[in-house]
């Protein structure tokens, strides 16, 4: 049996500010006592919460994903239990979590992606959120190059189940005993 390709149809669209549709639809979230906004929402964040104004661009992570609001929660938890000292945020994005920690924690921040554009998006992130003496975006596929890092007590990684199987032996060399690793991103059927 053979299947036919369903009819094409062309039309013009006119001219719009993709970007800015595309913002219309992201107000501000709150998880824990993080509020992430972009910077196109004028609404404030509330008394006794971290504000984190992020620009997602070209890079994941706007906070909207259930997945980054449970880090941001998890972070959270940890902030009020625990006392790290150095955390990495390992698939950064944005930066939005990096940001969160230095935020939060007050504690060293090493943010690292396989993405030049995400790295470049998580450094004017970090800078436009006031934790530059804190935080820093590097490149990284999470592998090569990462036994000059050192260790750290506290790593988030939110990226899917593959990356985290194969980045597994890293964040075991990357963390210090009794570390804190909190991992997200993970579909349920995996």
């Amino acid at each position: 049996m053979k299947i036919r390709p369903p009819p094409v149809t062309i039309e013009e669209i006119a001219e719009r500010d993709w970007v800015a549709e595309s913002e219309a639809g992201l107000g501000a979230i709150s998880a824990g006592r993080f509020f992430v906004r972009g910077s196109h929402v004028v609404t404030r964040a509330p008394a006794g919460m971290y504000e984190i104004i992020c620009e997602a661009g070209q890079a994941f992570g706007s906070g909207h994903h259930d997945t980054t609001r449970g880090c941001l929660a998890a972070i959270e938890h940890v902030a009020r239990r625990y006392q790290p000292s150095r955390a990495l945020d390992l698939g950064t994005g944005s930066g939005v979590l990096a940001i969160a920690i230095a935020k939060r924690l007050h504690i060293s921040v090493t943010a690292l992606d396989i993405d030049p554009v995400a790295v470049r998006v998580a450094t004017g992130n970090i800078h436009a959120n006031g934790v530059a003496s804190l935080a820093r975006a590097a490149p990284s596929d999470g592998v090569r190059n990462t036994a000059s890092l050192g260790r750290f007590d506290l790593l988030v990684a939110n990226i899917l189940a593959g990356p985290l199987i194969r980045l597994a032996p890293t964040v075991a060399r990357l963390t210090r005993r009794f570390a804190i690793v909190v991992l997200s991103g993970i579909l349920t059927r995996q």
